[in-house]
């Protein structure tokens, strides 16, 4: 009987530590697959953002275009209506 015991004193403990090592272990795996999502979704959310930024410099490109042929006609409106004048 005494032998079982003194088995059982040794298995026990070694069977948590066992355990808890991999328990840890897998802690440790699932915690990298996290990162590596959140890191997916952080390049994901960067490249949109540069498309959008991408973007919107073409359009303010477009807008500065269209404002200097809307500013050449007013000047041509306004040196007409002088000439009327």
């Amino acid at each position: 009987m005494s032998e079982n015991v003194f088995y059982a004193a040794f298995f026990f403990p070694a069977a948590a530590g066992v355990l808890i090592f991999f328990m840890k272990y897998v802690s440790e795996i699932l915690q990298a697959r996290v990162r590596l999502a959140q890191d997916e979704a952080y390049r994901a959310l960067a490249a949109q953002a540069i498309a959008a930024q991408t973007d919107a410099a073409k359009t303010l490109s477009t807008y500065g275009d269209t404002l200097t042929a809307i500013q050449t006609k007013l000047a041509a409106v306004e040196k007409v209506l002088k000439d009327v004048e």
